[in-house]
């Protein structure tokens, strides 16, 4: 029964990590085992051999159903999103309001208790949409990623690093970053061309994977010790980000190889926002089956 309830638990994470919106981290977060993953992580990289092994035991249950949620979710991904940006877009603005209370409700009392700690919410609120403000690829064309030069390998590279440390920590996603960045259609499509076999983009993809694994060794243990020790500053933070992000998704549209016209009221689609709320709240149902 275990195996299966991690499989469905990656499973979410990866559908979340895949999409601007709501991260992987933040349904961990949701679904009750956050602190448990981010603990794994840090325990393989760092722990005693009796702790790594827990963690590995831990990490695959819950990596299988990531990997296939990933894959289900990258070859069903990049022809939705371009065609159908607003209806997406609205139901990512859905997942990350109706995730921000119960974010929020999972540490109540010490947010109650340090109030004073609201400063970090601005701090994160002005990160993310200063980043999207000033993102130099807004209504610019698409990045090509077939064709590497030295300054666009290291920005893949960069950009892999920030996105995973992004997945990782509760609040903004890290397809949220990317979609910022002009490079979230991009490395969807070349990931999905290397599932193809078509290894036109197979330089990115490597880059972009080598970010990951960087990113994971060095915010992995940050992120443990904030919540240890800085706890309320850091929710504060994630809750931050996560508002920020709806000015992300809201531009997400100007970032496409066709830029298109930031999402209005006109373009919002009610339906698509109610289905994200509902599946937020279906997430957190499955809370309940996490003591297993």
């Amino acid at each position: 029964m275990e195996i299966i309830i991690r499989f469905i638990q990656g499973f979410c994470m990866a559908l979340a990590d895949s999409v601007p919106g709501v991260s992987g981290g933040t349904i961990a977060f949701l679904l009750g085992f956050y602190d448990k993953f981010i603990g794994s992580l840090d325990d393989l990289l760092t722990g005693s051999m009796a702790k790594k092994k827990q963690a590995v035991f831990f990490l695959i249950k819950l990596g299988f159903g990531w990997i296939s949620g990933m894959v289900l979710a990258i070859l069903i991904l990049t022809s939705v999103f371009e065609s159908h940006i607003y209806a997406v877009s609205s139901l990512f603005i859905g997942f990350i309001l109706f995730a921000i209370p119960l974010v929020a409700w999972e540490d109540r009392k010490i947010l109650l208790e340090r109030k004073s700690g609201v400063v970090f919410t601005v701090i994160g609120v002005a990160v993310v949409s200063l980043i999207t403000y000033f993102n130099p690829t807004t209504g610019g064309e698409g990045v090509s990623l077939e064709h590497m030069t030295i300054s666009l390998g290291i920005f893949v590279f960069l950009a892999g690093m920030i996105a995973i440390s992004a997945m990782v920590l509760p609040g903004i996603s890290g397809s949220t970053l990317l979609l910022i960045m002009g490079l979230y259609v991009p490395v969807i499509t070349a990931i999905k061309d290397v599932l193809h076999l078509n290894f036109d983009s197979i330089g990115a993809v490597i880059l972009f994977g080598c970010g990951i694994l960087v990113g994971v060794f060095s915010v992995v243990k940050l992120i443990r010790k904030a919540l240890e020790h800085y706890r309320p500053q850091t929710i504060y933070l994630i809750i931050g980000l996560m508002i920020g992000s709806i000015y992300a998704v809201v531009m997400g549209p100007t970032t496409l190889e066709v830029s298109q016209p930031a999402l209005s009221f006109s373009t919002f689609n009610i339906l698509f926002f109610v289905i994200g709320g509902i599946v937020i709240l279906g997430l957190q149902k499955l809370k309940g089956l996490k003591e297993i």
